[in-house]
């Protein structure tokens, strides 16, 4: 198995992650995921794939009808979009049903597979303009909890107040070699919601994160700077959630030509308020 990690907790920092083209190349396909658990020593499922899976991702939004009219096609959501006042031109990307699986869903690993090759993702606490970054950063999630959430079988944790003063100091690009890795950015910027604020203290920071469970049904918003992770699914139930991402698009930001997602000729970013049934 080729290990893929997005974690800086590994033992060898001189390794390359390595990455695959399954993955590097889902942005704007329907590809499907495993729990790290769920695949034995002989590369084999040990369990059902209905209870296999880790996430399904990631252009859901455009190839699913389901999830395109959720996304898309949206009055209330796009309702919601305009009263933030977050973006003034938000474009969409990056759509994934998460599963947690009972047992064995793990803090944000994942395997991808394609033909006899695999290769492991893990991904600990994190912000996610670091996934997505713009200059200036502009990301937010939009997170849907498809089943209940508790502290048992996985709901977030967030680490209140992060997003006031936690820079984005790293992005995840695209290596010129193959694979992917985490680039430094010399130029740090506040993120483009955040400009005219005069910022927090580190004293008005919290120094632990705090579980924000939630009923079925519920939209988690998720600025981008925020540091937020998951722990272990330790019940016999599901967490499924659906998620997806708006980030600013021109001229008030640009996307960063090195992120491991890019837009394809065939499926560029969606314009939220330009979005037309389909």
């Amino acid at each position: 198995m080729t290990k893929f990690s997005t974690g800086e907790d590994d033992q060898d920092k001189t390794k390359k992650h390595v990455g695959d083209e399954y993955f590097l190349t889902s942005g704007d396909k329907v590809r499907y995921f495993l729990e790290e658990d769920a695949v034995g020593p002989d590369g084999k499922l040990n369990r059902s794939k209905e209870r296999a899976v880790n996430k399904i991702g990631h252009a859901l939004h455009e190839l699913d009808p389901v999830f395109r009219d959720v996304t898309l096609n949206n009055p209330r959501l796009k309702a919601i979009a305009k009263d933030l006042h977050f973006h003034s031109n938000p474009l969409v990307l990056q759509s994934m049903v998460i599963c947690k699986q009972p047992e064995i869903g793990g803090k944000g690993r994942h395997l991808s597979v394609s033909g006899n090759r695999s290769s492991l993702l893990i991904v600990p606490e994190h912000n996610d303009s670091t996934f997505l970054y713009t200059s200036p950063p502009s990301a937010l999630g939009f997170w849907f909890a498809l089943e209940a959430c508790t502290e048992l079988n996985g709901a977030l944790y967030f680490l209140p107040g992060s997003h006031l003063n936690t820079d984005i100091t790293k992005r995840f690009v695209r290596m010129p070699e193959g694979g992917t890795d985490f680039e430094p950015i010399v130029d740090i910027e506040k993120p483009l919601d955040l400009r005219d604020s005069p910022g927090e203290s580190a004293l008005s920071i919290a120094s632990d994160y705090k579980l924000e469970t939630c009923e079925a049904g519920s939209l988690v918003l998720i600025h981008g700077s925020v540091l937020h992770k998951s722990e272990r699914n330790t019940s016999n139930l599901t967490r499924y959630a659906y998620t997806f991402h708006m980030i600013e698009g021109q001229p008030l930001a640009t996307y960063d030509k090195k992120n491991w997602l890019q837009p394809t000729d065939e499926m560029p970013f969606t314009p939220l308020f330009g979005t037309v049934n389909a």
